[in-house]
């Protein structure tokens, strides 16, 4: 360019366009840096499934692993979409620079190479290669995974919901091709071990059987865990199911469940996983049996530990005694150091003597040895030990679980084969009674006479039945269930075998929220409250009534010309009450109405003095309110309807029966439909009549 010369304009630098009158540098300051394309905005911030796929250089598969493991999932961006992006699946940039420093990204990497390995020595036919190459494939864990996402218990306890459904749907299912067996064996072992710890600490609370399956919640250090358990059918599995997905999510909910049932097993004093080996399987008839008859010996096994510590400190204290023994010569000291544990303890347990007692008894007895003192410390020490190594304190007993524990203390269940072993044996283990079964593995016979209720699942007893001690009942499952729910103990009349049960009503439905109460559940609180039922008092007010009659009817026998005079007389006081009684009705009448006017005069005037958003809220409030008024109205006629057949045995006012009444109900209605087609047919369509219209 050369030096600038006096007087000449000086030219614009060459990065500056060519159309602008302000230099590149001057424009920078004040427009700013000009961004690149997908670097700013919603197009950097929310990526697709391809673009991630090619920046983290892995397949479709391991991306989709990656991201059930990891937790992530796609989002949906606010407002508008990204631009050239319309129907698409988003992830976030914070996810996927989270996925691209995973450690198990790496080893799906290293295994993505060990099997092109593996391949290539066995497509040159290299079996035995390819055999010693497999087992140095790489593995990994998904401990840290569980870390990062659940840091405290409480967070884990409450995400375990989807994770015991998975865990007991695969445990249901058969081991077939899609199925590895060894993941079916996972699941039933995992949802056994869940079962023995909600049965001995008594943390089931709610049971309702559903077509779906048997939904069961448990409390848990104050938090509510629900899950399904599906019912004992033969289960078919889809072919439009992805099982390779399922299998992912039970990939990492196994690792979570194990890391649960560790801290709750700990807590308890108990080493998980439990020492289940395949012979207390084979005895057992199922798994959740074989883990209760383990868990059981366990927590025996460390009472014991604690039984025997006591008697090795009372064999020291026997062998310190002895010891001093030998050095006393008198026989009066030698008799009186001859005390026994029993004496001791019983001094232990009474504590009455004062101090003051206690050194004169040690004055006077001189080189006597009280064994009571050491005793007491020890116990105390053993004690304390106890409750730190087993767990069961007083700090870990909750007050609901010990309520639960004696709804049925005392009883012994005995279930017939037909009856679902599985949830029905963890409900009533869950709530304090002792359980048996038909099988050798039982603990308890069929004709032991300590078996309170038998739970049968049939229309009718087999005669087999009748060598059985007559002490117990038969029962329907459902009464445990029940019994269960409402946390008493129900009447047996409408649960007997054959007997058409009562409904069996969800407790996870609120009556008060919903504003309708059902019949049962209203007799069962009037049951628990101690008060006499509603059928009862009307049954009782129809036969006052009846009586009441009686009385008249004999009455009016007996003196018919003194009534007649007596009305004669009184007819007309009777009809000036009559007619002052109708007045006060009817101005009652008026005041109710006019009451119910001025409020809606008041309330559409309120309704004008609001603005449009809070006018369309009240609608709304309105239209949910007359919604649920209308469903609770329904519920009450149909609950008439019910009751109105069960009078009339069956059958409608106008004597038919409730299957003919319903069909010629269907009659009329396919009638009323048919005349109306025919009629919009004669008269054409509405297509046709707006065309005519607008011609």
């Amino acid at each position: 360019m050369g030096n600038r010369v006096k007087g000449r304009v000086k030219k614009k630098a060459i990065k500056a366009a060519s159309h602008s009158a302000m230099g590149s540098k001057r424009k920078l300051s004040r427009m700013g840096k000009k961004q690149k394309k997908d670097h700013a905005g919603l197009d950097a911030t929310f990526i697709g499934r391809a673009a991630c796929l090619k920046r983290l250089q892995i397949s479709l598969k391991d991306f989709r692993r990656l991201c059930i493991l990891k937790g992530v999932y796609p989002r949906e961006p606010r407002g508008r979409t990204p631009s050239k992006k319309k129907g698409q699946v988003y992830y976030h940039i914070k996810d996927l620079r989270a996925i691209a420093h995973e450690p198990l990204l790496a080893k799906f990497r290293e295994f993505r190479s060990f099997m092109k390995k593996v391949r290539k020595a066995a497509g040159r036919n290299e079996k035995d290669e390819a055999a010693r190459k497999e087992s140095y494939a790489p593995s990994y864990t998904l401990h840290h995974l569980v870390r990062e996402r659940y840091p405290r218990f409480v967070d884990a306890l409450s995400d375990v919901d989807d994770a015991l459904a998975l865990v007991y749907l695969f445990a249901a299912l058969p081991s077939t091709g899609r199925v590895a067996p060894k993941i079916t064996k996972k699941a039933q072992t995992l949802a056994a071990q869940w079962g023995a710890y909600c049965a001995t600490a008594s943390c089931i609370t709610k049971t309702f059987v559903s077509v779906k399956g048997v939904y069961m919640e448990a409390s848990i250090q104050g938090c509510n865990v629900c899950w399904i358990v599906p019912h004992s059918f033969t289960q078919n599995i889809p072919s439009d199911v992805d099982f390779r997905v399922m299998t992912t999510f039970f990939e990492f909910y196994e690792t979570l469940l194990s890391f649960v049932l560790f801290k709750l097993y700990t807590d308890i004093g108990v080493r998980y996983p439990l020492p289940v080996t395949g012979v207390d399987v084979n005895k057992s008839s199922s798994m959740l049996a074989a883990n209760l008859h383990v868990l059981s010996n366990v927590l025996r096994s460390s009472g014991n530990a604690v039984s025997n510590a006591v008697t090795a400190a009372v064999e020291k204290q026997n062998t310190a005694f002895k010891e001093t023994d030998k050095e006393v010569n008198s026989s009066k000291s030698s008799q009186k150091l001859l005390k026994t544990v029993d004496d001791a303890l019983k001094k232990v347990q009474n504590e009455v003597d004062d101090e003051d007692e206690e050194m004169s008894d040690n004055e006077e007895d001189g080189d006597d040895v009280d064994i009571s003192a050491p005793l007491k410390a020890a116990l105390d020490s053993l004690t304390h030990e106890k409750e730190n190594s087993i767990g069961l304190g007083k700090a870990m007993i909750d007050d609901e679980a010990s309520k639960r524990k004696r709804l049925f203390s005392g009883l012994t269940f005995f279930m017939s084969r037909e009856v679902p072993k599985g949830y029905l044996e963890l409900t009533c283990l869950a709530f304090g009674g002792k359980v048996g079964w038909e099988g050798s593995d039982s603990p308890i016979s069929v004709k032991d006479p300590s078996i309170t209720h038998h739970i049968v699942d049939r229309p009718k007893l087999p005669l087999s039945y009748d060598s059985l001690p007559k002490s117990r009942e038969f029962v329907q499952p459902q009464w445990v269930l029940d019994c269960a729910n409402f946390h008493f103990l129900l009447p047996l009349g409408k649960y007997g075998v054959g007997a058409e049960l009562p409904p069996h009503l969800s407790p996870w439905v609120d009556d008060e929220e919903e504003g309708y109460k059902p019949a049962y559940a209203e007799e069962i609180e009037c049951l628990k409250n101690g008060q006499p039922l509603p059928e009862e008092n009307v049954e009782e007010d129809s036969d006052a009534s009846d009586n009441k009659a009686d009385l008249l009817e004999e009455d009016a026998d007996g003196s018919i010309d003194e009534k007649e005079k007596e009305s004669s007389e009184n007819s007309g006081e009777e009809e000036e009450e009559e007619e002052e009684e109708e007045e006060e009705e009817d101005m009652e009448k008026k005041a109710i109405e006019h009451k119910k006017k001025t409020d809606d005069e008041a309330k559409k005037l309120a309704k004008t003095m609001m603005n449009k958003k809070a006018a369309r809220l009240y609608g709304r409030m309105q239209h949910g309110i007359t919604k649920k008024q209308n469903v609770v109205a329904e519920l009450h006629r149909k609950r008439k309807k019910i009751q109105v057949d069960k009078d009339n045995k069956g059958k409608t006012v106008d004597g038919k029966t409730v299957l003919k009444a319903k069909v010629e109900r269907l009659k009329s209605e396919r009638k009323t439909i048919e005349q109306d087609y025919e009629k919009a047919a004669s008269s054409g369509s509405m297509k046709k009549k707006k065309r005519k219209t607008k011609k």
